[in-house]
């Protein structure tokens, strides 16, 4: 029998959807399963975008370019300038998703061997597209007793190599919800400065900052402006995960041929896709503000119902609409897994993305899970009410620690 790649052997499986065949057998049995194991909002998308997708009006579906549609790119221009973060259209790269654009990213700046540096835990699929790279993810852990705050940027010093070619984070973060700081910002600048290291700023979540204190984008620390590759979606910010368009920005000018050459082997992003995005980015603002406030509502909710359970702790996310919690529990893993194949209370079950698949280092996140605040509060305290259930019934429950 031919064997199959290492690559694909070494390439993880996602521990947002890995559970998935166990929840839809649930399904099957009857049960209610309430899914925190994916950042899918339920909010509906905006009616811009939705009007657009009703009413295409074309004789041919063609390719698009394969830098994207130039009114979406000069739309996007737009977008970005009410953040100030000024970049021209020809440094706007339409990608199919924001994951299309860290797999190009990834593929044009690093070669087999190379490393970056990431703050874990993390977006779980960084790893995938690294190991498709050829390269390797160096981790600095950080903590849920400090918020998931920035390591100590020492940390990141002392793992810098001549085979290290960049810095990545994701701001603001998705698994935790953390929200880096001007200062923190700051020291990333500078050891990027120092090092002559490439920044990847995942900013997808960038309408969703909670502190009150202005959006810091990568674009906005000086001296390193043809260093940042910033990342970026409609998914989240206009609910349109399914349209699969994102975008990657940079004003490198080789690193942008270099993308050029992985847009055109994939030939164009989607053509339906980037008509619905260049009308979702007319979304008026009373849209954005109430997705906002719901998200602040559903965060204060699920947080202050989690840190009443005895043995539970999550620390206040300031960003995006994840949060990651200590349970009481021997190993997330297997509970997450258990209450998916053995648990209901009174037909309903929940979902929940076990830590550790957001983590590198071995053992961390063994006793952690990550929520995504992405149900309807009404929803949010049933399955709350389902974990509290589950935490008595688990064999491994540890105690109140």
């Amino acid at each position: 029998m031919p064997k199959v790649s290492q690559r694909g052997t070494e390439m993880p499986a996602s521990p947002i959807r890995r559970l998935v065949p166990l929840a839809n057998k649930a399904k099957e049995r009857g049960i209610k399963v309430y899914h925190l194991n994916i950042g899918q909002p339920d909010v509906p998308t905006p009616e811009e975008g939705l009007e657009a997708l009703r009413h295409i009006d074309r004789k041919v579906l063609e390719y698009s370019p394969s830098e994207g549609l130039l009114s979406l790119r000069e739309k996007l221009r737009q977008y970005y300038h009410r953040f100030n973060i000024e970049v021209d259209t020809d440094d706007i790269i339409v990608t199919t998703g924001g994951s299309e654009a860290v797999l190009f990213a990834f593929m044009a700046t690093l070669d087999p061997g190379d490393e970056i540096i990431v703050p874990e835990p993390a977006y779980a699929n960084y790893m995938a597209f690294a190991i498709s790279a050829g390269a390797k993810i160096i981790t600095v852990p950080s903590s849920i007793d400090e918020g998931f705050s920035l390591p100590p940027i020492e940390k990141f010093e002392e793992l810098i190599t001549p085979k290290t070619k960049g810095i990545l984070i994701c701001n603001p973060n998705n698994p935790t919800g953390y929200l880096y700081t001007m200062k923190e910002m700051l020291q990333i600048r500078d050891l990027v400065k120092k090092y002559d290291l490439f920044l990847y700023s995942d900013e997808v979540y960038r309408e969703f900052c909670y502190t009150g204190a202005p959006y810091i984008s990568a674009f906005h620390l000086p001296g390193i402006e043809d260093k940042v590759v910033l990342i970026d979606s409609v998914s989240k910010r206009y609910n349109e995960c399914g349209i699969r368009i994102g975008a990657l920005i940079t004003k490198h000018q080789e690193l942008k041929k270099n993308i050029m050459k992985f847009c055109q082997a994939r030939l164009s992003p989607p053509l339906l896709g980037q008509i619905v995005a260049e009308a979702s980015i007319d979304t008026p603002q009373d849209y954005m503000l109430a997705t906002y406030n719901e998200y602040v509502d559903r965060r204060k909710f699920l947080i202050d119902q989690l840190n009443k359970i005895p043995g539970c702790y999550s620390p206040i996310p300031m960003g995006a609409f994840y949060t990651v919690v200590k349970l009481p529990v021997d190993n997330a893993d297997r509970f997450c897994e258990w209450c998916l194949e053995e648990f209901e209370y009174e037909g309903q079950t929940i979902f929940m993305a076990p830590a550790s698949g957001f983590y590198t280092t071995e053992g961390m996140g063994r006793d952690e899970v990550r929520m995504a605040y992405v149900l309807c509060k009404d929803d949010l305290a049933k399955a709350m009410k389902v974990l509290q259930e589950a935490l008595k019934a688990y064999p491994g429950h540890i105690g109140n620690s």
